[in-house]
């Protein structure tokens, strides 16, 4: 076993979730020549929620990180495991080719698949990270009801009645100390938790199943052929297959994967504790997103901050100030924390896809990759992490469904890719005033 156990979470991005860290473990550089059944490139929730499925069939699996395990979206986002897939339109329109009249089913199915995951890992393996369950999808106009009555009525038939329930303005008023909302759906299958503690533990699981994990080990290039190589400065992997799963936090294969996924820069502050105030403002402890396009979603931490994000910057740059960013949307959501003391602010590249189904494929014969959920990758990456597991396992059903959908690449990715994705999100913010 190669893990070492550190006192402090060194290197790690400053955020509320590297302050409140369960598990300090560091995993060593790579160094030196090591042979693998995969080797997987990124310790976000892609690459972890594949090593763990892969070690758990019983392969012999390498996990190289440049920085630390979490480091990136994975350690950082809302913390929200939602069934609303980004990109479901799009996917159903490309996969009614290869699923026909299962389509919808397919789909359906896919939306809770990432929750099981989830806690069925958390049970196993003991991962403390502060799961919880409930959710609202809050209305702040006439047309996000329709919607939300839309799925409703979708879930009903599906079985899942007992689950959710539409509140009107004065049920939200039960739940949310907050003037914004005309109503809301409630979800009791959806959940909330600490990524960061999430990821970390599904890594020490994998670990223990005898996974390879190497930590500020930057991969400098994939050597492609019958044994594909993974190579760093100081070493490298040897491997019958390879599966890159860096999203927008590399620089690798860009002669096949530039133009096709772009950085969105989410921003997330967490107040101070909240004490009583939390049990006022938020009394049954829900996560909470709106129907906007561009929305805001927060939730509660274990110790009553609220955690509070919203406003994704789709210029690619992080915001100077995150914290005066937010504080206006925290005040106009509870007017009764006016004033609050805001303690950690911090932001987090996500990977966005133009038509927002997530990228799967092959770079050669023996590399895959998987990337691009667009501010859906708690759940999504678990899913995906399965199916590439599948797929590298011999089973391809499900990694094909993914890899004939047709993505948009954008020419000249750097330097067009985000003025499009900030010319696309106007034109959405302009129909979200319209609707």
């Amino acid at each position: 076993m190669n893990a070492i156990h550190s006192p402090g979470p060194a290197a790690r991005a400053p955020s509320y979730y590297s302050a409140t860290l369960n598990d300090h473990t560091q995993y060593p550089q790579l160094q030196g020549t090591q042979q693998a059944d995969v080797a997987i490139i990124g310790g976000g929730f892609t690459g972890v929620a594949t090593a763990l499925e892969l070690a758990e069939r019983g392969l012999k699996v390498a996990l190289i990180e440049t920085h630390r395990i979490g480091w990136g979206a994975s350690g950082r986002n809302g913390g929200q495991v939602t069934g609303s897939l980004s990109g479901d339109e799009a996917m159903r329109k490309q996969m009614r080719q290869q699923l026909g009249s299962e389509v919808d089913d397919f789909i359906w199915q896919l939306r809770w698949r990432g929750h099981q995951i989830i806690e069925q890992r958390v049970a196993r393996y003991g991962i403390a990270c502060d799961l919880k369950r409930g959710h609202l999808h809050t209305a702040m106009k006439p047309a996000h009801l329709v919607e939300l009555r839309a799925f409703q009525a979708e879930a009903e038939r599906r079985g899942m009645g007992a689950q959710v329930q539409l509140l009107d303005r004065a049920g939200v008023a039960e739940h949310l100390q907050s003037p914004l909302y005309l109503g809301a759906l409630k979800n009791l299958r959806n959940l909330h938790l600490h990524p960061l503690n999430l990821c970390l533990g599904e890594a020490r699981a994998a670990h223990g199943l005898g996974a390879l994990i190497f930590e500020h080990s930057e991969v400098l290039d994939i050597v492609h052929g019958p044994r594909p190589a993974v190579v760093t400065a100081q070493g490298r992997v040897e491997a019958a297959q390879v599966m890159l799963a860096g999203d927008v936090y590399h620089r690798l294969e860009q002669r096949q994967l530039k133009g096709k996924i772009f950085p969105a820069m989410g921003g997330i502050v967490t107040t101070a504790p909240l004490g009583a105030l939390a049990e006022q403002i938020n009394p049954h402890d829900l996560a909470v997103y709106d129907c906007r396009f561009v929305l805001d979603y927060y939730r509660l931490t274990a110790d009553k901050r609220l955690l509070f994000g919203g406003g994704a910057n789709y210029s690619g740059k992080d915001s100077r100030d995150i914290a005066g960013e937010l504080r206006p949307c925290i005040e106009r959501t509870f007017p009764a924390l006016k004033g609050v003391p805001i303690e950690f602010q911090w932001s987090c590249a996500m990977g966005i896809v133009v038509n927002r189904i997530p990228q799967v494929g092959k770079l050669s014969p023996n590399v895959w990759y998987c990337q691009g959920y667009s501010g859906h990758g708690v759940a999504t990456s678990h899913i995906m992490g399965e199916i590439m597991a599948e797929a590298m396992s011999g089973t391809l059903a499900r990694f094909d469904t993914f890899a004939a959908c047709k993505h948009v690449r954008v020419p000249m990715g750097d330097l067009l890719g985000n003025p499009l994705l900030a010319a696309g999100m106007w034109y959405y913010g302009l129909l979200e005033k319209l609707r």
